[in-house]
């Protein structure tokens, strides 16, 4: 399986970035455009790369906000194939303060846009995954969705996950990790995680740096490689990476990475 990021905050020498995600992903079945970015960045990153999104068969937005889902609108127009997968809580609507970080409904108007409830298996190789119940509590982080009059913490109902079957390993891709990454890993524990961590609302030092460090003990609990970037936030990152090592990577706009198909041969004693 090949990964490539086509949008990431972080920056790039050679490509233009933006807050948001999107990841281009090649399986022995399908060409997959997870995320698409805010803006149609991920074209222009794309085109770059020589990565042709005509040829992507399947899309998958992992939830309702603009920072992975606003390029879709570009993507429909590109793409003329590709079944877009989209959890249905996802259009809902969603806040950070005053500001609108939700979706265009205009979206809705697309024949290729497939609601999503629950968990929802594609094919052999691809499934969307849900978390209904979780082990840790989900925070907001002040992030809030509107129900009629009332406003409401965001409990993000409308993230799902990409589970993807390479060989003896699952791969997990998750776009923000907004039910919480120990939450993820408890339910899921994949062979490989990609994907954000939203650890950018913590501070780096005092309680939240011990938050981080606990987390950072209690993801190499699980035989996991992970991958991360976006909305983990670039100090939050280093400070992860102190404590994970080689356990750790970062997602960079540009690069491709390889997810080879075999699990390490267990030592024995």
């Amino acid at each position: 399986m090949i990964i490539t990021t086509l949008v990431e905050d972080g920056q790039a020498q050679g490509f233009e970035s933006e807050h948001g995600l999107s990841l281009y992903l090649q399986t022995p079945k399908h060409k997959i455009l997870f995320d698409a970015g805010q803006s149609d960045l991920f074209l222009t990153n794309a085109e770059k790369l020589g990565v042709n999104i005509a040829e992507v068969d399947v899309a998958v937005l992992s939830h309702g906000h603009y920072d992975h889902g606003g390029g879709l609108k570009t993507f429909l127009q590109k793409n003329a194939r590709a079944t877009v997968y989209i959890n249905a809580s996802a259009f809902g609507e969603y806040y950070n303060g005053d500001k609108y970080i939700g979706l265009d409904n205009d979206l809705l108007k697309s024949p290729r846009v497939r609601l999503t409830d629950g968990e929802f298996v594609i094919d052999e190789e691809l499934a969307l995954l849900t978390m209904p119940e979780t082990v840790y509590p989900v925070l907001s982080h002040g992030l809030t969705k509107r129900q009629g009059r009332d406003v409401l913490p965001d409990d993000f109902a409308h993230e799902h996950y990409l589970s993807v079957r390479v060989g003896e390993k699952r791969v997990l891709f998750s776009g923000c990790s907004h039910r919480g990454a120990l939450n993820i890993m408890a339910k899921f524990a994949p062979d490989v995680f990609v994907g954000g961590f939203h650890f950018i609302k913590y501070a780096t030092d005092g309680e939240d740096k011990t938050t981080l460090e606990d987390t950072a003990k209690r993801l190499l609990s699980y035989p996991t490689e992970y991958y991360t970037g976006h909305c983990t936030g670039n100090e939050q990152y280093a400070l992860l990476k102190s404590t994970m090592g080689n356990r750790l990577h970062r997602l960079t706009i540009g690069k491709t990475f390889t997810i080879n198909n075999k699990k390490p041969m267990q030592k024995r004693n």
